[in-house]
């Protein structure tokens, strides 16, 4: 079966420079076992020469395929312009990593979180999913730590709480270098404006604090208080001695 290519080489026809368009899933058709399709992807990139930029606008997909055009692209001789068009997560976030320079529309979002697989066997084989998509992580944060310079464990809880950022805040935290479309005083005027970093547990957690708040309210609404002083009860059981 032909695999469905996600990638687009076009050439600028007056400068001669090339730019590789990524769109979609990253190999919707696994590399895992194919040597012919990633040899197509590396024998285009490598026919040319100059400096090329890379759009990208993916969900992820196949991280080992994303592996390894994080490492043709670290490779290549020319500089890599990197530019996140409308998103770039999941694997994909791994790629852009390997910009010379990460540029990043002022529209585009940016997720990283933590791998993960389907697997069906026994106890061992369990242990053996959970043993690799941790050592997976950790050459994916290889990848994060070399571009960002942030402390590892940083990047770590990053991806445990599945972060998405907009632009200013992947320039913030290092994962972009720039946003485009921004002169540098539009850039200097933005430094006010708070950046957004979405993570889906801290919503989570602050959504059941928030339900846990109101119950608490209703049960003591519901609940009549039926305590009484000390006193009172003193009170009555002195009627019932007397």
């Amino acid at each position: 079966m032909k695999k469905r290519k996600f990638w687009n080489w076009v050439r600028d026809s007056d400068t001669g420079e090339r730019t590789l368009v990524l769109n979609g899933q990253i190999a919707e058709d696994s590399w895992f076992g194919d040597e012919v399709t990633p040899a197509i992807f590396r024998d285009e990139l490598m026919k040319g020469e100059g400096n090329i930029t890379v759009w990208i606008n993916s969900p992820g997909g196949d991280v080992f395929a994303a592996a390894q055009i994080y490492n043709m692209l670290m490779d290549y001789k020319g500089n890599v312009t990197v530019r996140i068009d409308g998103l770039a997560a999941s694997a994909a976030s791994m790629i852009a990593m390997a910009g010379t320079t990460v540029e990043m529309s002022p529209v585009g979002m940016l997720m990283i979180h933590n791998p993960s697989t389907a697997v069906i066997g026994n106890t061992k084989e369990m242990q053996a999913a959970i043993q690799m998509l941790d050592e997976v992580k950790e050459s994916i944060l290889n990848a994060y730590e070399l571009k960002t310079g942030q402390p590892r464990q940083q990047l770590s809880d990053l991806m445990n709480a599945e972060s998405w950022m907009n632009a200013k805040k992947a320039v913030e935290l290092g994962f972009a270098d720039k946003i485009l479309f921004a002169n540098e005083d539009e850039e200097k005027q933005s430094e006010g404006v708070e950046a957004m970093l979405f993570s889906q547990r801290a919503v989570t957690n602050s959504l059941i604090d928030k339900i846990k708040a109101q119950s608490l309210k209703f049960v003591k609404a519901a609940v009549p208080d039926n305590r009484v002083s000390a006193d009172a009860l003193r009170s009555r059981l002195n009627l019932l001695i007397h």
